[in-house]
């Protein structure tokens, strides 16, 4: 594999590259590097290789000519050399990037400095644009001793053991499972016994379930396009159910449009809805808060149709939805039912459609899922009041749309969008409910 740099920092590279498996490989030839200094393609007695941007602005921009002679002398060589630009605009490294790349046999690698380069050379003589993150360094240098890295270990002759490359976290799609050596006892912490075991098909076991569970609960994305065994979608499935999210929809205190405080009827539409939602997406309950009498024995009534009547024999699909649906007088009765099935109180999340409070990402909801049973908590009408706010732990991101801020959305269809956002990245759960 042979590696072309186009750097104005040649030294940069010194130690990097004669240091560890990068350096021993280049050593014995089994990978290749050639640092081009970009000065050496001016023509000008100071060599200078950057100037100001047209349009003005701050910082230097690296010129078109310099780079196009790199580049022109290097293919003059090899036609067939990849040229990659390494950018904070460019598609994202991951291992199957990696794996592609390694197939070009001969890439080189522009290092951008200052404002970056030439918009010219970039449209027209670059091939790839790759980034390594989204956050910036003070140039391309480090970013292709990244790229260098990641694919060089995948080149047969630089890591002596292949089973190390082929095991590790992302080759197989998974993060890997954790790691321990001597001594067995380190500060009262001790290794796993399955690992002293001995039994290595038990070991294998372990680690395989530890890599899926981390990888579930750090880089779920991931799992999407894994083909995984049987057995691995039902330790997944598995997990999953550890995951405890309801959903209460609150009928009292919420606003009128008028900003009255009102008890809010029960729709059948909601009901149908969000019960729906909830079997879909796995949420274990789905609580109405209705403090009316007359209100709650028409959704009892309802709800006894479906589960018992003819609505459940006609139609058992939506039985299985209706199951998750209870009735509640206030918040704090629902919060305790929680509390008894899941034996510790839930975080409730606040949804408000005004972006009034400091709200929590996505992400971190599903960081909480997995340490604590969750309440969305929806008003109807016009929204919850403050008396409900109050209670929240956390808020939830108003939903807003493409063009404007309008976003009067009914509570099903804002509802469906918080799920989603939530719980949609685990979607590859079809695959388990197939086998």
């Amino acid at each position: 594999m042979q590696f072309d740099i186009l750097t104005i920092f040649p030294e940069y590279f010194a130690s990097p590259l004669k240091v560890s498996l990068l350096g021993k490989a280049i050593e014995k030839g089994v990978i290749k590097v050639k640092i081009y200094n970009l000065r050496d393609f001016t023509e000008d007695k100071h060599k200078v290789v950057d100037d100001v941007p047209y349009g003005g602005g701050e910082g230097m921009v690296l010129k078109p000519e310099p780079l196009y002679r790199a580049i022109s002398f290097i293919k003059k060589e090899n036609p067939e050399a990849y040229v990659i630009y390494l950018s904070p605009q460019g598609k994202l490294l991951t291992q199957k990037l990696a794996e592609k790349l390694l197939k070009k046999k001969h890439l080189v690698l522009i290092c951008g400095r200052y404002e970056g380069i030439d918009e010219r050379i970039r449209v027209n003589f670059v091939e790839e644009e790759i980034s390594i993150g989204d956050y910036v360094v003070f140039g391309g240098e480090v970013a292709s001793l990244v790229l260098i890295e990641v694919i060089s270990r995948l080149i047969p002759g630089v890591v002596a053991k292949r089973d190390s490359v082929e095991k590790e976290s992302f080759t197989a799609g998974l993060l890997k499972y954790p790691a321990y050596t001597r001594p067995r006892e380190f500060m009262g912490f001790k290794v796993p016994e399955v690992l002293l075991s001995g039994n290595h098909a038990e070991i294998k076991k372990y680690r395989k379930k530890l890599s899926l569970e981390l990888t579930l609960k750090k880089r779920p994305y991931l799992l999407a396009s894994l083909s995984l065994s049987k057995e691995d979608w039902f330790i997944l499935r598995e997990l999953l159910e550890r995951q405890r999210l309801y959903i209460f929809l609150v009928h009292y205190p919420v606003f009128n449009k008028k900003g009255e405080v009102i008890a809010s009827a029960i729709t059948n539409l909601d009901l149908h809805d969000l019960a729906r939602l909830g079997r879909t997406y796995g949420v274990k309950g789905v609580y109405v808060i209705q403090p009316l009498d007359d209100q709650r024995e028409l959704g009892e009534k309802l709800l006894s149709y479906w589960l018992e009547g003819k609505g459940a024999e006609y139609n058992p699909l939506r039985k299985e939805a209706m199951k998750l649906l209870r009735f509640f007088k206030n918040l704090e009765e629902g919060v305790k039912e929680v509390e008894k099935i899941e034996g510790e109180k839930p975080l409730l999340l606040g949804t408000d459609a005004s972006p009034k409070r400091e709200f929590i990402t996505y992400e971190k909801v599903r960081e909480l899922l997995w340490e604590k049973p969750v309440v969305i908590v929806l008003g109807t009408a016009w929204g919850l009041t403050e008396e409900v706010i109050k209670k929240c732990d956390y808020f939830l991101e108003p939903i807003w749309g493409r063009l404007d801020p309008y976003n009067h959305l009914s509570v099903r269809s804002a509802a469906s969008i918080l799920i989603d956002r939530i719980l949609g990245i685990y979607s590859f759960c079809k695959k388990i409910l197939k086998n």
